[in-house]
């Protein structure tokens, strides 16, 4: 009764967090999908491309149970990185379908399987696993992955929030410049306390 509890809460908050991931891209143009916006390039698109790979391999051969549809391999030193942005050939359904096809495959794995079921994962140092670890491990990873997004969604266009229900409303920039310019007083107010303070406690 607690295992399958369990399964079913940590599956229905996988679920959840695929959808914050997707509904991040609605409304934006393919360039702003796709470019890089950090210095190490992270990209809307590429979070995508990413959970698909991984989320397919870790609720498919981890367990036996391997994704129908072609995979580069784990271990390809050349195809390090490929994972997290997308080519010009790659359209933006190439990618979203593909995502959801790895959900349904998933999600037959979790359905069908206890949560002690093992699975053996080659990649990590202690390659013997249960359902229960990869459920986690992959909410956890997905989660991060959506507070990625929420950023770089954030410094796109201002909007925030992890479903259309609950997005946080536009607010005038005005709004948004008054509060980086509190938050920006604050910082510098705080770094000259800890300066005073630090020179007081200093010995001559």
């Amino acid at each position: 009764m607690v295992d399958e509890f369990a399964k079913q809460y940590l599956h229905g908050d996988l679920c959840e967090m695929r959808k914050a991931i997707l509904w991040k891209l609605e409304g934006l143009p393919e360039y702003d999908i796709r470019r890089p916006l950090t210095l190490t390039g992270t990209n809307l698109l590429g979070l995508v491309k990413h959970l698909s790979i991984w989320e397919s391999r870790y609720f498919g051969e981890v367990f036996g149970r391997p994704f129908p549809e072609l995979l580069p391999r784990w271990d390809d030193a050349a195809e390090r990185g490929a994972d997290s942005w997308a080519t010009e050939h790659e359209t933006r359904e190439d990618i979203t379908d593909k995502y959801r096809r790895v959900w349904e495959h998933s999600d037959a794995t979790i359905t069908a399987l206890a949560l002690d079921a093992p699975g053996h994962v080659p990649w990590w140092p202690r390659p013997d696993v249960k359902l229960f670890n990869i459920l986690v491990h992959m909410l956890t990873e997905t989660s991060r992955h959506a507070g990625h997004a929420d950023i770089l969604r954030e410094q796109l266009d201002g909007s925030t929030g992890t479903a259309a229900e609950y997005a946080t409303p536009q607010q005038d920039p005005a709004f948004w410049e008054a509060r980086r310019a509190t938050i920006e007083q604050a910082a510098k107010a705080a770094v000259a306390r800890s300066d005073e303070v630090s020179s007081i406690n200093t010995p001559d």
